[in-house]
C-alpha cells in the first residue's frame, strides 16, 4: 500500500461529517436538541447517518464500476456484478425501521471492504485504496453503532 494522495484524503475525510455529526447529536443531547430546532429532525441522531449511508453506499458502487472499466474479459464482467452489490444491497435492505437500517448499513459497509480489496488486487484500484478505505470505513462503523445505541 502507497501514500494516500492530499486530495482523496481530504475529500474522504470531510465525507465523514455527516457520519460523525450522526454520532455527535446521538452522545450529546444538548446538541440533539439544538441541532432539532434549528436544522429539523432530518439532520438528527442517526437518521442522518442512515441517510447518509445509503447515499454513500450507492456512491461507492459507481466507484467500483469505475474500477471494472480497468478490467478485460471476465474479470471485467464479473467486476461489474460486484459494483451493482452495494446499491442493491441498500436499496433492498435498509427498510424496516432505523434499527434495522442501522444493522443493514453496518453489514453493507462491513461487506464493501471486501469488494474493495477484489478490485485493489486485481490492480484496479489504485495502491493506496485499502488504506484509505480501511480507515475511513472503521469511522464510518463506530459511528453507525453508536447510533444503534439511540
Amino acid at each position: 500500500m502507497t501514500e494516500i494522495p492530499r486530495t482523496p484524503l481530504i475529500l474522504a475525510l470531510a465525507g465523514l461529517l455527516p457520519f460523525v455529526w450522526s454520532a455527535a447529536t446521538v452522545l450529546s443531547p444538548g446538541l440533539s436538541d439544538w441541532a432539532q430546532g434549528t436544522l429539523g429532525a432530518r439532520f438528527v441522531g442517526p437518521y442522518t447517518g442512515l441517510f447518509y449511508g445509503t447515499v454513500i453506499l450507492s456512491f461507492m458502487s459507481g466507484v467500483l464500476w469505475g474500477f471494472a472499466t480497468k478490467m478485460t474479459g471476465s474479470s471485467a464482467n464479473l467486476g461489474y456484478v460486484l459494483s451493482v452489490l452495494p446499491a442493491l444491497w441498500v436499496f433492498f435492505t435498509t427498510g424496516g425501521g432505523a434499527h434495522n437500517a442501522g444493522v443493514m448499513l453496518l453489514i453493507g459497509f462491513t461487506g464493501i471492504l471486501g469488494l474493495d480489496w477484489y478490485f485493489w488486487r486485481a490492480g484496479a484500484a489504485p495502491g493506496w485504496w485499502m488504506r484509505l478505505r480501511l480507515t475511513i470505513t472503521a469511522m464510518v462503523l463506530l459511528c453507525l453503532v453508536i447510533g444503534l445505541t439511540q
